[in-house]
This record gives C-alpha cells, structure tokens and sequence, in this order.
C-alpha cells in the first residue's frame, strides 16, 4: 500500500470514528429524555441541524461513489432522525427556556466531538482536494472554539444549578 493511501485510509478512518462518536453524543439525551419523560433541559435544533446535514452529505456521497461519506451519513441520519421522534414524544411537556449566562445546556463531550470530527473531515476534504468536503466543516471547527470560550468564561462548576446527567 502506497504512503498516501495509508494515510487517506487512516484519516478516513479517523473521520468516522469521530463522526459516529458525535452522533452518539446524543445517547445520553435520549436517555435523559426517556428517564425523565421531558425535554426540559435538551435543545431540539442540534438534532435537526445534523439530521439535515447528514441527509445532504448522503446525497453528495452517493453521487461522488465515496463510501465513507455515505456509510457514516446513513447511520448518523438514522440515529438523529431516532433523537428527533423521541424528543418529538417528550415535548409536549417542555419547560419555558430561561436564557442564562450558563453553560449548562451546552454539552462539552459534543463540543469536543464536533471539534474532531469538523477537523478530520477538514483535513479529509484537503486530501482530496475537494472544497465541497472542506467547507462545510470549517463553521464547525469556529463554533466549537467558540463553545470552548464560553465553557471558559462561564466553568460549569460554578453553576450551581447544574446536574451532571449520569451515563
């Protein structure tokens, strides 16, 4: 095996082990969602926003052949659109959203995990030479140093009113 293809192969590798491990990030939401009965303390717009882009990235997977795009992109759109329905079933008993400068609903396992796989998509995307895969994972790796500021300037440890949930 050529030095190139091992490290395509081992960076794309990498890509779906980060990618899967994000979407499974939302595992401990849904058992939260399931303990509880509620909503309350999940944010719906997450799990749309990936549904959405899985789907988009599906598409451009099949229509480029690139089985790692379309095999990740299936199971994360499978298991988002699972997040949706049983968030769909709890919401009627949602509570009104107090905004806060908290970052308790900010989950630190999806931020590192969006950090990741935005970058390994990013340095995939450079690989191939191809601007439609890198692109769309730069926002992430913004939004992610970003949510990495927030966790800074306000530590979780001292709001008082957050629960770590159990997994």
């Amino acid at each position: 095996m050529e030095a190139g293809g091992l490290a395509d192969s081992l960076l794309s590798g990498a890509c779906v082990l980060f990618t899967l491990g994000m979407f499974s990030t939302g595992l401990s939401d849904l058992k939260h969602m399931r303990m509880t009965r509620s909503v309350d303390s999940v944010q719906f717009l997450p799990f749309l926003t990936t549904d959405v882009n899985n789907l988009s990235w599906l598409s451009y997977g099949a229509l480029k052949g690139n089985w790692t795009l379309i095999a990740v992109n299936a199971v994360g759109a499978v298991l988002q659109t699972l997040y949706i329905l049983v968030y769909l079933h709890y919401c009627h008993r949602k509570a009104k959203v107090i905004r806060t400068k908290s970052t308790q609903r900010l989950s630190f396992s999806l931020t590192i995990a969006t950090l990741l796989t935005s970058a390994s998509w990013t340095f995939y995307g450079f690989r191939l030479k191809d601007p439609y895969i890198v692109v769309p994972n730069l926002p992430g790796i913004l939004t992610s140093f970003i949510r990495f500021w927030l966790f800074w300037k306000y530590p979780q440890e001292q709001d008082r009113n957050y629960q770590l949930l159990q997994t």
